[in-house]
């Protein structure tokens, strides 16, 4: 774990928006077990061969007991983006409070788009390491759908539009003049997805190699958004 990205020791939950499930997860340890239980089923089969059935017998429960949670599997997944994008948000909060230098908070937020998530020495409900591979792999299907106009209706992107906007604050904290801040946040993000989900299975789309493998999409992100803002 790279040195500036602290592991910690306290849990946090989010209120995720209503609009999402039919039931709140929150509100029971079953809804809270059908959470965690997907991110380690979608993980391990990805989110085209993840069925609800799939859920119930790795539970060892119904569908039906899942379907009063949520309408499909499109919702969970939602859920679960909502979820990671909150605590994303966190985490460059939680990351910049004592960060006076912005170009210094620029490549804290980079740090955390490009490594695994902290874990924390307490009880956490998910896997870290695997909900943060789903967002590689699995995040543009909440969006990339012809029914995300009516999605985006009842605000269930808001904490993605969030986070977005917190980087394009400090973009704009660090060149003032710079007239696209938060374009160039959400392009940080996907970019950071893209080019990890390419370096490590189909490297040949990226520049990545034996020497830089380790930090390679960190550097690239680094020296693309430093040479954008001048």
């Amino acid at each position: 774990m790279p040195k500036n990205i602290v592991r910690m020791d306290f849990h946090v939950t989010f209120k995720v928006n209503e609009k999402i499930y039919l039931r709140d997860p929150e509100s029971s340890e079953l809804g809270k077990q059908i959470v965690k239980n997907a991110i380690d089923l979608i993980y391990e089969l990805g989110f085209e061969h993840f069925t609800f059935k799939k859920l119930a017998v790795e539970m060892k429960t119904t569908e039906a007991t899942i379907y009063r949670y949520f309408e499909n599997k499109h919702r969970l997944l939602l859920y679960i983006l909502n979820w990671y994008w909150s605590y994303m948000e966190f985490l460059v909060l939680f990351q910049l409070q004592n960060v006076n230098d912005t170009k210094a908070k620029l490549k804290a937020i980079i740090q955390l788009l490009t490594h695994e998530l902290p874990e924390s020495v307490g009880k956490l409900d998910y896997n870290k390491k695997f909900l943060n591979q789903i967002v590689i792999t699995e995040s543009s299907k909440v969006y990339l759908v012809k029914e995300v106009s009516e999605i985006n209706k009842n605000e269930v992107f808001k904490p993605y539009k969030d986070l977005c906007a917190k980087i394009g604050e400090v973009i704009s904290a660090y060149n003032s003049n710079y007239q696209y801040p938060k374009s160039l946040s959400s392009t940080l993000i996907e970019t950071a997805h893209h080019q990890q989900f390419f370096s490590d299975f189909l490297p040949k789309l990226t520049d990545i190699n034996t020497e830089n493998s380790k930090e390679f999409t960190t550097n690239y992100l680094e020296d693309l958004l430093f040479k954008v803002l001048g």
